[in-house]
């Protein structure tokens, strides 16, 4: 057998090899992250026979669901009713059912979070009641969707789940097509 020819180069570089770092796994940054949670909920309403859903304008322009975070000695389902009439004006609401909890990352001020937010199907019961954007807290406009609308206005997938989900549930409970 004749030995294989290696030039000089190449065993410098096989020698200069170093070892492969491990790859950085999720868990790390969690164990990195701040932890917060929030609660709101998919809001729905049936006007006139239809379904409609109620979103939320942020100041960048992006739609989404009502939900803010949970004070100290509050439940998960106080947050959510809480927030959805503060944020939205809407405060003839009740929690119908628990749809499922959201996680996602994301840097504030240099710091990362890990933010787990806990999303509860909730009804209007008072669908006519006046809608009013919490301008403070960089809402500039909420309003009632029909299903399509609204998941082509929510820029989050996780989110668009959800909706989705609610609307399932709602059709059957209601008898909705």
């Amino acid at each position: 057998m004749i030995p294989k020819k290696t030039n000089e180069s190449t065993q410098n570089n096989l020698k200069k090899k170093t070892p492969r770092q491990p790859k950085k796994n999720k868990r790390d940054n969690k164990a990195k992250a701040i932890r917060e949670y929030t609660a709101g909920g998919v809001v729905f309403r049936i006007k006139e026979g239809k379904l409609e859903f109620l979103l939320l304008q942020d100041v960048k322009g992006r739609w989404s669901i009502p939900k803010g975070h949970v004070e100290s000695g509050e439940t998960l389902e106080q947050t959510a009713v809480r927030e959805i009439g503060e944020e939205t004006g809407l405060f003839g609401i009740k929690i119908i059912d628990k749809l499922d909890k959201i996680h996602f990352f994301y840097r504030m001020n240099g710091k990362l979070i890990f933010m787990t937010t806990f999303v509860f199907l909730m009804e209007a019961t008072q669908p006519d009641e006046a809608l009013q954007p919490e301008k403070s807290e960089g809402i500039i406009d909420v309003s009632w969707f029909d299903e399509q609308a609204a998941l082509r206005a929510i820029e989050y997938k996780a989110t668009k789940v959800l909706l989705e989900e609610g609307a399932k549930r709602i059709k059957k409970a209601y008898g909705i097509q």
